[in-house]
């Protein structure tokens, strides 16, 4: 892909070799994401998948990465993500800016408080979903 690009239309893959993949027409939903295993499962765990990404309400559902932990950063709006843990919930509240590690295998949701768009990086094979 020469060029600029939309990082919200076009995700990428971070591969071995330090190995740059844009994904034109990729979409967060089951069918992209097993695409997306049988075309980098190759790489690993160490395999990446960069995202950017809009959210204007709560996330209807929990989420899970059991092969790599995840970078969240939020560019703007305000957010909670929340974490399942042991007693109960982690909510981590982010403004513009700020970070989390959603670590490996731990199912995680946001509650969204304004618009929102964040960064992601994450081990996106075999990546799960549940309802909220």
């Amino acid at each position: 892909m020469d060029g600029a690009f939309d990082l919200s239309t076009t995700y990428v893959h971070l591969g071995l070799g330090a190995t740059v993949i844009p994904l034109p027409g990729f979409g967060w939903d089951e069918e992209s994401l097993e695409r997306y295993t049988t075309e980098h499962g190759s790489d690993g765990d160490e395999g990446r998948l960069v995202v950017l990404s809009e959210s204007r309400s709560d996330w209807t559902v929990w989420e899970c990465h059991p092969n790599g932990d995840e970078l969240v950063v939020l560019l703007d709006g305000s957010a909670t993500v929340v974490q399942e843990a042991d007693p109960g919930p982690r909510r981590v509240r982010l403004c513009p800016g700020d970070a989390v590690v959603n670590p490996r295998g731990v199912w995680h949701t946001a509650d969204i408080h304004e618009p929102c768009r964040f960064l992601y990086v994450t081990s996106g094979r075999g990546t799960m979903h549940r309802d909220r």
